[in-house]
């Protein structure tokens, strides 16, 4: 389906529109086919990222202010995403012992348990969208994609 067909739009737009309004778009896509494979697990996208970035400490802490530079959307409010997952029992927050106003997270079992569940799920749903290109062209749209955001 074509941008104009989604967008239900006779205009023909600018290419350099057509580019941002399609890529807007199919995240938009993404993010929505996501959200419904999640939110039977009752966690956000936000969370999930929270608790992916987690998981690739091995068990080490994480201060919010890294888990904030790592994050997808980095508008979130690290510290209202790790509250939520504390009461969910997903991670732990204590006091750095080196620095007493910085505060360490980690991972809990329960939440590796839910990454666990959610992984074949997550993976299902990014071949389900990749399926439609070659190797080569998911190579090059990852290039095009990395190069388009480098203003």
């Amino acid at each position: 389906m074509t941008l104009e067909e989604a967008l239900k739009s006779k205009l023909q737009y600018p290419i350099e529109r057509r580019t941002v309004l399609n890529i807007a778009y199919t995240q938009n896509v993404l993010a929505e086919a996501f959200n419904e494979l999640i939110k039977q697990h009752d966690i956000s996208p936000e969370q999930f990222n929270v608790l992916r970035i987690l998981r690739g400490q091995k068990g080490n802490p994480i201060n919010m202010s890294d888990i904030g530079e790592r994050m997808i959307a980095r508008t979130s409010n690290t510290t209202r995403l790790v509250d939520k997952l504390l009461l969910k029992e997903l991670v732990t927050r204590d006091i750095c012992p080196g620095n007493r106003r910085k505060m360490e997270i980690r991972i809990t079992d329960k939440g590796l348990d839910l990454l666990k569940t959610l992984d074949p799920i997550v993976d299902g749903h990014e071949q389900k969208f990749a399926a439609n290109l070659s190797m080569e062209e998911l190579v090059l749209l990852n290039e095009l994609l990395e190069k388009f955001r480098s203003i």
